[in-house]
């Protein structure tokens, strides 16, 4: 069995896409897209979406969190692994409708919390998309506008997040 080399890129069936980061003599080593940082047994069950040859001795950590960070900008939306605030985990969130006679739904607070991210980071890749197109300049600052007063509109969200870097932010009164 030939093993797979730092930057491949896996699909797993519990964690979801990855891409490996390390590799010992029993585990690979991968961040997940979804999960984070994971360890998995070299022959455990996963798909190959893209493997990576090469001597893993050679590979300095930051050339490895450089190829992830491309890896991840080329193939999804999501920029970085946002965590959610610790005392939101395993939580739910529950929606009680005026009419009793109707039933509630319970969602899972960290599903909620990634349709959130994901909504950001796609907001971003808009921004990203918009500065980078052939409009005018009054179209992108027009459109930009429009996307700022959107983060606005998401600001009651950033109870959910971890850390204050990653809120949305609307724009400021001056």
């Amino acid at each position: 069995m030939k093993l797979l080399g730092i930057g491949s890129r896996i699909d797993h069936a519990d964690y979801g896409k990855g891409v490996v980061t390390n590799v010992t003599s029993q585990h690979y080593w991968v961040t997940f897209i979804d999960k984070g940082l994971e360890t998995i047994a070299i022959d455990s069950e996963f798909e190959i979406i893209e493997a990576a040859d090469g001597d893993v001795d050679t590979v300095s950590f930051f050339d490895v969190e450089s190829s992830l960070v491309k890896i991840l900008k080329k193939w999804s939306d999501v920029s970085e692994i946002v965590p959610i605030a610790d005392k939101w985990k395993g939580g739910t969130i529950v929606l009680q409708p005026g009419d009793s006679a109707l039933q509630g739904k319970e969602i899972p607070i960290d599903t909620f919390f990634h349709k959130i991210t994901m909504v950001r980071d796609r907001l971003r890749v808009m921004e990203q998309r918009i500065n980078s197109s052939d409009l005018d300049e009054q179209g992108k600052i027009d459109l930009q506008q429009y996307i700022t007063r959107i983060y606005g509109s998401l600001t009651t969200f950033n109870v959910l997040f971890k850390s204050k870097n990653h809120f949305f932010v609307g724009q400021r009164s001056k």
